[in-house]
């Protein structure tokens, strides 16, 4: 067998790995925190010309001020669409309409909504832990795989440590993450 076929790709997990912590940053990035944020849109699908498409192509999306976001939808038919899927959305936004312009009032929270929203942030975080783990899970059984290849015991314990390293840290990420947004959700 050669030796290549051996070698687990670390770079591959770890890109993996990358990706699970961006994919927490965007969902973080969808809760609201009192502030308006454009971000807190990206998340929303809209049922737009027989596919799923998020409102910013739909639209020019704007913080006009620090409790307004605004969506100035291009498409007049695409309008009630567009404010369906923000009521559906669970942000707990009641869209007001102006012509083609959207205007999203961004409610002060409640402590009951700040203690809800720290939990939908933990929840967040558990799914991309748990994503972390799937790929901790690919790279020890392509561990696996090579020893049944005849990889040394020596390269597969060193792999299996460089793998729980990674997996180790993009954990730790998550939590100092999960952390900082629960301590901006919970700011007044």
């Amino acid at each position: 067998m050669a030796e290549q076929d051996l070698d687990i790709d670390l770079d591959d997990l770890e890109r993996r790995m990358d990706g699970a912590m961006g994919a927490l940053r965007t969902e973080f990035a969808s809760l609201r925190t009192g502030r308006a944020s454009g971000a807190m849109l990206e998340p929303i699908q809209v049922d737009a010309y027989g596919q799923m498409t998020p409102i910013n192509q739909l639209g020019t999306v704007n913080v006009p001020e620090p409790r307004m976001v605004t969506i100035n939808v291009w498409d007049k038919g695409m309008v009630s669409k567009v404010e369906r899927a923000i009521r559906d959305s669970g942000l707990g936004i009641n869209p007001q309409l102006n012509g083609t312009i959207i205007m999203l009032p961004i409610p002060e929270l409640n402590e009951e909504r700040r203690r809800e929203l720290t939990r939908v942030a933990a929840q967040y975080a558990e799914h991309a832990r748990v994503a972390i783990r799937n790929v901790r899970r690919d790279g020890m059984d392509q561990i696996k795989k090579a020893k049944a290849a005849g990889m040394a015991e020596d390269d597969q314990k060193m792999y299996a440590d460089e793998v729980q390293a990674l997996t180790d840290k993009a954990i730790a990420l998550v939590d100092k993450a999960l952390e900082a947004k629960q301590q901006e959700i919970m700011q007044v």
